[in-house]
Parts: structure tokens; C-alpha cells; sequence
């Protein structure tokens, strides 16, 4: 299963919608705390809405706990990044990839970069510093299911003809 994960993630509003879309999509969410708000907070529930229990969840008291969760696990981390060369569209996803999202004050500190097996960009108009974190786990996100075969649909489902 492809899962999002959220280094210390700071806005309750941005990480609630995530789960949201987790919860809508089938996938995993790993949160690497410690994260700038009560994990509880009211516009986290606010946000998530009723989603958040169909949602399978992992917090990670650290970095370094998810670190050595994702290598025994065997999964790939993609690092969304304004740092980054490669456009998301361009990299070659795999359905057990971890897409990793920054805080969004301060992404993430070098130290992760270097872990990340692949560094993925959403290009963007010349003098903008970036999407919101929310916005941009839902397009790599489409993009990673895309080309992975996702389908919610059993076969034979209400899906229009190609």
C-alpha cells in the first residue's frame, strides 16, 4: 500500500485534509512527530471530519523510529522537495512507496534529504516559493496511484467504457 508520511508536521487544517484524502484513497499515513500541534487538536478532527477512523494510521515518535520502520519494512521514500531536479510526473513510483511531505515551515532538514531514495518537484510559476503540503500530497499522490494501477473500483464496476 503507498503511504504519505508527514515529517513534524505544523498546520492540524493541513495534515486533517491529508488524512482525509488518505481515508477517500485507501492510503497509509505515517506522522514523525513531534508535530507543531496536539495530535487531538480540534481542527485536525475538524478538518479529517468522520474520515479519520477509516484511516490507518502510524505515529512515529521520531525520526530516527520511522527511519528504522521504513528500512525493515523494505519501502522507497520520495521526498516532495522545492529542492528537488526531477518533476513528480517524470519519476517512476512503485505501490509500496512512502511519499514524504516537510513541515510546512521549514520542510525538512538535511539529514532526511540524504535518506530519501528519490526527490520529487511540483514545478511551479517563477517567484512562487511553494503549494500548500495538502495540495501538493494530493497530486503526487494521483500522479503515484496513476501510474501504479490504482483503481478503488472492482473489475467490472460502474466505470465508463475507454
Amino acid at each position: 500500500m503507498l503511504r504519505i508520511a508527514l515529517y513534524q508536521p505544523d498546520i492540524p487544517g493541513n495534515t486533517g485534509t491529508i488524512l482525509r484524502l488518505a481515508a477517500c484513497l485507501g492510503l497509509g499515513v505515517d506522522i514523525i512527530e513531534p508535530a507543531g500541534f496536539d495530535i487531538s487538536d480540534r481542527n485536525l478532527k475538524r478538518a479529517g471530519m468522520d474520515y479519520l477512523s477509516a484511516v490507518t494510521l502510524t505515529r512515529h515518535v521520531n525520526w530516527e523510529r520511522f527511519e528504522a520502520w521504513r528500512l525493515e519494512s523494505s519501502r522507497r521514500l520520495v521526498l516532495a522537495s522545492t529542492k528537488a531536479a526531477q518533476p513528480y510526473t517524470g519519476f517512476a513510483y512503485r505501490d509500496d512507496d512512502v511519499l514524504l511531505f516537510g513541515r510546512e515551515s521549514a520542510g525538512v532538514p538535511d539529514h532526511v534529504q540524504e535518506k530519501a531514495d528519490g526527490r520529487v518537484l511540483i514545478p511551479m510559476v517563477e517567484g512562487q516559493r511553494s503549494i500548500n503540503v495538502a495540495m501538493s500530497a494530493a497530486m503526487i499522490s494521483g500522479e503515484a496511484l496513476r501510474q501504479t494501477q490504482w483503481s478503488p473500483l472492482p473489475p467490472g464496476s460502474n466505470v465508463a467504457p475507454q
